[in-house]
């Protein structure tokens, strides 16, 4: 069967990636584990939509699939406007068999469908190895069913340069005490903001991912809070004191140059990885789905490709104890329970459900695994073993996108000496505007 792909009725499709035989750049090994269902002479035909516009680590995948069921052909098409498109595309003529689903999705009436139309993939008979999955991340509902694969993780901190540290014979801090340290040790070696980030009001921006997580602790361990933080009841504003009075003081100690950081720093994602590269930023600020665009952009940095270093990813030391790692689902897929391929629909979900299948695609997108083995990309390798006490997961909070608004306003006018801690805490509510 041809591996040319065909565009099928939808609304507002926008961009269509066919997959066929040839191998983008990932393994195309199949999977040692996976034992087929089926017969190898099987044909197919499946579809998959989602939010990328390009998604390679996807492709991969396909392709060790074929190497199991060669007489099939799989669709990936991008749909534009996501939110209001995917929707009609599951009520269309032709519905995808795979499509994306985030946490944000969940409890809104408008996105209902695509749970209701989820097969269940805990179902005993799909023998899916959702073990695999980290427990934080294992998405169950209310009754128990598992409706969603989590194919990318991600999280909030800072890349590290091993290199600067290994030249400055300095350990990646662990704690808020020995931040400090560092940073007055690396100014005193000639560094003027040791750490750097971009100065936005977003999620990558410097507030968001040094104090967020803080922030987000404390509504885990009091959860009675949460009500009256997505109600923005002022008096709600109180629960953002602590992460907001340290991110105040990490700012005043002089680890960070904001003002150094706003000229220097163009946008919260090409800019950050692009100033990252130029080799004289110790910590840098920023998001998982910042970190997934380094590796593509190494070749375009003429700095790194003149004096490339080592770097990983580390949760930002804010607390006095550690820092707290934010383990976020950034995507998920759900089978489509009334597909007309549903046997072969599963059988792919199936494939995808390893630790090795999920480990390379979260390697060549360069997130998250999903995974309880992070030892595929080295980048990540701090955050395993990180203390579940100081993890939060999307099951220990449900701050809704409101609240959070309020915070990153509060975090970026605190940042910025706009409000004082008082004020912003006080002024919750009204912040996010």
């Amino acid at each position: 069967m041809s591996k040319t792909g065909k565009k099928w009725v939808a609304m507002a499709v926008v961009g269509m990636l066919a997959i066929g035989a040839v191998g983008c750049g990932g393994s195309t090994t199949a999977s040692k584990d996976f034992s087929p269902k089926y017969a190898s002479d099987t044909e197919y035909k499946l579809s998959v939509v989602g939010t990328y516009s390009n998604f390679e680590s996807l492709e991969s995948a396909i392709e060790r699939f074929y190497e199991h069921y060669p007489n099939g052909e799989i669709v990936y098409t991008y749909l534009d406007d996501y939110r209001n498109t995917i929707g009609p595309a599951l009520a269309g003529t032709e519905p995808p068999d795979i499509y994306v689903v985030q946490p944000w999705m969940y409890g809104d009436e408008h996105f209902a469908p695509l749970f209701d139309g989820a097969e269940v993939l805990s179902d005993p008979s799909l023998q899916m190895n959702l073990d695999c999955i980290r427990p934080g991340i294992r998405w169950e509902m209310e009754n128990g069913d598992v409706l969603t694969l989590p194919v990318f993780a991600t999280s909030y901190g800072m890349l590290v340069n091993r290199d600067i540290f290994e030249k400055e014979n300095l350990q990646v801090p662990k704690n808020y005490e020995e931040l400090l340290e560092v940073c007055e040790a690396l100014k005193a070696a000639g560094y003027a903001s040791p750490v750097m980030g971009a100065n936005t009001n977003t999620t990558p921006g410097i507030g968001y991912a040094f104090a967020y997580p803080m922030f987000a602790q404390g509504v885990k361990d009091d959860r009675s809070i949460e009500a009256d933080l997505n109600n923005l009841a002022p008096s709600a504003g109180e629960a953002m004191r602590e992460s907001l009075t340290r991110l105040d003081a990490f700012v005043d100690a002089g680890c960070i140059d904001v003002k150094k950081c706003t000229a220097e720093i163009e946008d919260d994602y090409n800019g950050v990885i692009m100033r990252f590269f130029e080799g004289d930023v110790p910590m840098m600020l920023c998001s998982g789905d910042v970190v997934s665009g380094t590796k593509k952009r190494e070749s375009k940095s003429e700095a790194f490709l003149e004096h490339p270093f080592r770097y990983d990813f580390y949760v930002a030391p804010s607390g006095d104890e550690g820092g707290y790692y934010m383990d976020s689902v950034s995507i998920l897929f759900c089978g489509n329970k009334n597909s007309t391929n549903l046997d072969m629909t599963n059988e792919f979900l199936r494939f995808l459900t390893s630790e090795e299948e999920l480990g390379l695609m979260a390697q060549e997108k360069r997130l998250i695994t999903p995974t309880k083995d992070y030892s595929l990309d080295e980048v990540y390798a701090s955050l395993a073993k990180f203390p579940e006490k100081r993890t939060i997961n999307f099951r220990d909070t449900e701050i809704l996108d409101t609240a959070v608004k309020e915070f990153r306003a509060a975090a970026y006018a605190v940042v910025n000496q706009e409000m004082t801690v008082d004020e912003a805490v006080a002024s919750y509510g009204t912040l996010g505007k």
